[in-house]
């Protein structure tokens, strides 16, 4: 029987109470185990995840130890060492639901002409989350839509899925490797190690639209993100705004959109914008024009 479909966990250090929960998620699919396999990428941890966690349930199961410590390095190499032609990257704290997988395979079939797509990601909080943060809860992940959406325009970010239980198909994933060995700026987009730069998800998804195939969300997909309290601080949530600020606008300048330039009007604006501020906006604001402000500096060095 043939590996219709490859499920590829990148790990760096993972929490392991929520491993065995994102596990014990994957055993519950509804979609024949003979038919999937199941990719463990240890991406640098202290400890050989091969030694932590067992994965002798699944009968095409392996352990792979990718040492570039990197989350584009790790999900480079689960697309050199999957089998089948639609791959599903699910994170260390994603719980699918029991028919993730099933339905995954179901729109690859269905929806030929998209190359990219994801579904509903609700949060599950450690801790009852203050009421601040919800303006920030994007940024973590989190989707809620109320119908199907799909398209092939580049710039149109709200029908491209995002990390957490990504789909591609293949030949999107292997014209992701070709523009990465290309342009150097892009294998620095992801998360490594503390780091909290992103958007390598949406440039891999955004390839789709290269090869003339599109991106898009379901609503029939879903999973849960178990989000643990340190994600829901003050100084976490600052350093994920400059972070994202940061690579976001890397991100448009690689799809063609360069930052434009300021007007003396407008930087007259956001002066007494930002005097307004409480202390806690004006600490988010100040990250976020951080994050710009060295995306900047660095493209105008390209």
């Amino acid at each position: 029987m043939s590996i219709n479909l490859s499920v590829i966990i990148c790990s760096h250090n993972p929490r392991q109470d929520y491993f065995l929960i994102v596990l014990d998620a994957l055993k519950n699919q509804t979609l024949s185990v003979n038919i999937w396999e199941l990719l463990l990428i240890d991406n640098a941890s202290d400890k050989l995840l091969a030694s932590e966690i067992d994965l002798s349930w699944h009968p095409h199961s392996r352990h792979i130890r990718e040492d570039e410590l990197g989350l584009t390095p790790a999900r480079l190499r689960g697309i050199r060492e999957a089998k089948a032609e639609i791959l599903v990257f699910v994170d260390d704290d994603n719980v699918l639901d029991d028919d993730y997988l099933e339905i995954a395979l179901k729109i690859s079939k269905d929806y030929p002409f998209i190359g990219a797509w994801g579904g509903k990601i609700r949060p599950e909080f450690e801790v009852t989350p203050p009421d601040w943060t919800k303006p920030y809860w994007n940024l973590l992940a989190i989707r809620d839509f109320e119908s199907d959406r799909w398209s092939n325009l580049i710039h149109q970010n709200y029908t491209v899925p995002c990390g957490a239980g990504l789909c591609i198909r293949r030949v999107v994933a292997e014209k992701y490797n070709e523009l990465l060995s290309q342009d150097a700026q892009r294998a620095n987009l992801d998360r490594k190690g503390k780091v909290l730069t992103s958007c390598g998800d949406t440039d891999l998804a955004l390839t789709a639209c290269k090869i003339d195939l599109g991106t898009g969300q379901f609503t029939a997909l879903g999973l849960t993100h178990l989000i643990p309290a340190q994600r829901i601080e003050e100084d976490y949530l600052i350093k994920l705004v400059q972070g994202i600020a940061y690579s976001s606008t890397i991100l448009k300048a690689l799809w063609g959109e360069y930052p434009s330039q300021v007007s003396r009007s407008q930087k007259l604006f956001e002066f007494y914008m930002r005097l307004r501020m409480d202390t806690k906006s004006r600490r988010f604001y100040d990250a976020s024009r951080a994050g710009k402000n060295l995306a900047i500096k660095n493209i105008s060095s390209w």
